[in-house]
């Protein structure tokens, strides 16, 4: 934790967040289907999230872009989605954008609406798979989890999309394009250094990997970080069990009365 309260998310190790990686494959299969299709990925986070952005390129990524920038430390969903927003303003015209339902850390599923909310856009959430994408019509059809069962929901284009975990396995990485990628740095401006032995360039001859701070998406600072961020964590603790805290309760019909009894008396029933 840092001094204000936040996550110190540069001390922890990256990891690919479980639900983005199912949105990253439904890209991909869509890039599969329809060529000329292409991928680009966004995350926001400490310059140690550059690891994930790689694996989007083992992957099948074309572009990726790490919003990184001091200012944007403390963020929550609000400023969150208001930064990912200029990101994807920054790189132009879209059709579909791809995020997973929520993160792994949070849990609160609001980053993914709350994007599509300020880019005035369509969205489905929690969706397990595309069921049909048509160019020509400018629409998608997918089919999302509901309490209970199914449902099928066609959008129009530019329309994002949140993925659960109940999709198509993601693919592995390329052998061959982990070995082209794997020595790629950010650079700010996103272009590639001529002659560089490792392959690291893409065929425009444009590093795959940009670098944006707040300057570079245009986004307004005060939106930012903990200035935009109308959530404030006040602590967080972590809660280490010991024997004194633990109770065995007889398993006969006395020991489940006793221990009705004492959720009541806590309100933790009734």
């Amino acid at each position: 934790m840092t001094a204000e309260g936040t996550v110190n998310r540069a001390a922890l190790p990256a990891v690919f967040n479980p639900d983005d990686l199912f949105a990253l494959e439904a890209a991909l299969q869509i890039k599969d289907a329809h060529p000329g299709t292409r991928v680009n990925v966004v995350t926001m986070g400490p310059p140690s999230a550059q690891a994930v952005l790689r694996e989007c390129l083992y992957r099948g990524a074309d572009f990726t872009a790490l919003v990184s920038d001091r200012g944007f430390a403390g963020a929550d969903t609000l400023a969150t989605s208001y930064a990912l927003k200029c990101a994807i303003e920054k790189i132009g015209a879209f059709d579909l954008v791809l995020c997973g339902r929520q993160a792994i850390d949070g849990d609160t599923a609001q980053v993914g609406p709350q994007t599509a909310e300020k880019l005035g856009i369509n969205q489905i959430t929690c969706v397990s798979k595309i069921e049909s994408l048509d160019p020509a019509k400018k629409e998608i059809i997918a089919a999302r989890s509901i309490e209970g069962g199914w449902e099928r929901v066609k959008a129009k284009f530019p329309v994002l999309v949140t993925f659960t975990e109940e999709g198509e396995a993601p693919r592995p990485a390329s052998a061959i394009k982990t070995m082209s990628y794997k020595r790629v740095v950010p650079s700010a401006d996103g272009a590639g250094s001529p002659g560089d032995p490792f392959g690291e360039e893409n065929s425009s001859g444009d590093n795959p990997m940009a670098l944006w701070d707040i300057q570079a998406i245009k986004a307004d600072p005060l939106q930012c970080g903990l200035s935009g961020s109308p959530t404030k964590v006040k602590t967080i603790n972590s809660v280490v069990l010991t024997a004194a805290d633990i109770r065995y309760i007889d398993p006969g019909e006395a020991g489940i009365t006793e221990l009705i009894h004492g959720l009541i008396a806590d309100h933790t029933f009734g």
